[in-house]
């Protein structure tokens, strides 16, 4: 009897620890290690469709001619006709010097320019007949021409006291007054040509090739909502070293009451379009320290590639290398995502 009882109790204690074994090892992971879950993420799929550039540059307006009013030689004002604000024709007297000791000089040579002309006449005469020597007619002949050239001197002398407009023009405000003396230094007043003017305004270098003369640009100017037209007649000779910008011009089509020399102009460009642009979110583009790159999703793997950007609008921007038409571009997750990692899409977003 007490054999039998000891041959249950071992059995039991066996199937106990066998159980218990058995349990122990159900808990453990069946299997090699688990992968990690494929990141989810917001797709762009890039296709080709049509863009026109446009850019905003500041312009400004500039009159058809501009110049300061100097006289040519020094003196004192005795008249001046400066009519601050007014439009005057070409050659309109603005001022008048004095030429009082240049008319006395003047009339001085006259009186002995007509004496020398009476000797050299005389001269002539003698010369014929030989009561004179070739040479004392050439001394006279030396006076009569030279005080011609003296009156000459004075005539040009005289005239440079006579200050005239270069060009018809609106005259700004004056800066002197009767009276004053002047100097070739001194500015009287300055004149604009207001009847046709011009914008001048920069692009960057790489539009240069983009820019036509006969092109058709659009303006705003400071205190008007008015959209104004101008066409590019010249571009400068050169790129301007420190901006690495191309200077254009372009005549103003029509007047604007409000618009004067020197307004700020907003210029609007538009460049030819093109069909076939790759075009992508602006979220989607990861600014590098050297370039920029974006994140392609390829076969469930997260491909880091290069771009190179041109123009953007509002949302999106334009790739213009690294990228072809119906690669998947990420857009969200982009900071989480790393080089070669698993992802999958969720969904398709429009780029728009």
């Amino acid at each position: 009897m007490r054999i039998i009882i000891a041959f249950f109790s071992i059995t039991s204690l066996f199937l106990v620890s066998c159980g218990g074994k058995d349990k122990k090892d159900a808990s453990k992971p069946t299997g090699g290690p688990q992968k990690p879950s494929a990141m989810q993420v917001d797709g762009y799929v890039v296709k080709p469709e049509p863009f026109q550039e446009n850019i905003e540059v500041p312009g400004n307006i500039v009159a058809n001619e501009v110049a300061e009013i100097h006289p040519e030689v020094s003196g004192r004002i005795v008249q001046l006709n400066v009519a601050e604000g007014r439009y005057v024709g070409k050659g309109t007297v603005l001022a008048k010097l004095y030429d009082g000791d240049l008319r006395a000089q003047l009339n001085k040579f006259q009186i002995q320019l007509a004496l020398a002309q009476k000797t050299e006449e005389r001269q002539a005469q003698l010369l014929k007949i030989q009561g004179i020597s070739q040479q004392d007619y050439d001394i006279s002949l030396l006076q009569v021409n030279s005080l011609r050239a003296d009156i000459g001197i004075l005539q040009t002398s005289i005239s440079k006291t006579v200050v005239r407009a270069p060009f018809s023009g609106k005259l700004g405000l004056k800066n002197i007054s009767p009276g004053a003396y002047v100097s070739p230094a001194t500015v009287i007043a300055v004149i604009n040509q207001t009847d046709v003017l011009k914008l001048d305004f920069s692009i960057p270098e790489k539009y240069i090739d983009q820019i036509k003369i006969g092109q058709l640009v659009t303006f705003s100017f400071e205190g008007s909502q008015k959209q104004l037209g101008a066409k590019v007649i010249a571009t400068e000779s050169n790129i301007t070293e420190n901006t690495r910008s191309l200077t254009v011009r372009a005549a103003v089509i029509g007047k604007d009451a409000g618009l004067l020399p020197g307004s700020f102009a907003k210029v609007q460009l538009s460049f030819d379009p093109d069909p076939n642009a790759l075009l992508v979110p602006s979220q989607a583009v990861l600014p590098q320290a050297r370039g920029k790159k974006i994140i392609l999703y390829k076969g469930g793997t997260a491909i880091f590639a290069e771009i190179t950007t041109g123009v953007r609008d509002s949302s999106r921007v334009q790739v213009l290398d690294g990228i072809s038409a119906g690669d998947t571009v990420v857009v969200t997750g982009l900071l989480s995502v790393r080089p070669e990692a698993k992802i999958q899409i969720g969904k398709i977003v429009n780029g728009q």
